[in-house]
């Protein structure tokens, strides 16, 4: 089956997928999504179809408090050895782009219209810049890689001075693409 092969390679889950309309390769789920079922707080289950949904650049609108329990996805035939072909053609792209030899939370930002955030904290004179064990990666600005002990603090921090040096610098409001949560998010 064919339609999910952009997903190769993103962290996360298929709930978390689904709740922030993850994409790659000008394809985002909310393109192959058919429908959600989602569980409350109170333990009730409810199916959500696409068309119900809002979907947006990294975002949908379903509810922080529901756990995205079942995910039906639209796909179609195709040939196995074309998607295997794909899926390594894009995980090899993703090894040279991306700093996958380092823990992380993949892109730390969300692109701004015209602008990649990578680029954006490169041209900051950002990229390499440390905050404990914390690294602004030197293979992709927008990732935050871990290099041994680099705790949710350092990262924090990090994230606090790329936005604030964006703002200052060049007058953008830069919004992340992880969700945090915690204590002190």
């Amino acid at each position: 089956m064919t339609g999910l092969e952009f997903c190769t390679g993103i962290p996360g889950s298929v709930g978390g997928a689904v709740w922030m309309n993850a994409g790659a390769y000008g394809t985002e789920i909310k393109d192959v999504i058919s429908s959600v079922t989602v569980i409350d707080g109170y333990g009730k289950k409810k199916t959500l179809q696409r068309e119900e949904i809002a979907f947006a650049y990294r975002r949908s609108n379903l509810p922080a408090d529901v756990i995205v329990y079942k995910a039906c996805f639209i796909m179609k035939k195709g040939n196995e050895s074309q998607i295997r072909e794909r899926m390594a053609q894009i995980m090899k792209w993703r090894q040279e782009k991306h700093p996958l030899q380092y823990p992380s939370a993949g892109s730390v930002f969300k692109n701004l219209p015209g602008l990649p955030a990578g680029k954006l904290i490169e041209e900051l004179g950002m990229k390499g810049m440390r905050h404990g064990d914390a690294q602004v990666s030197k293979q992709h600005a927008n990732f935050i890689i871990n290099k041994g002990r680099g705790t949710a603090q350092d990262v924090l921090t990090l994230i606090t001075l790329i936005q604030e040096k964006a703002r200052k610098e060049r007058g953008v409001e830069l919004e992340t693409e992880v969700m945090i949560i915690g204590e002190n998010p």
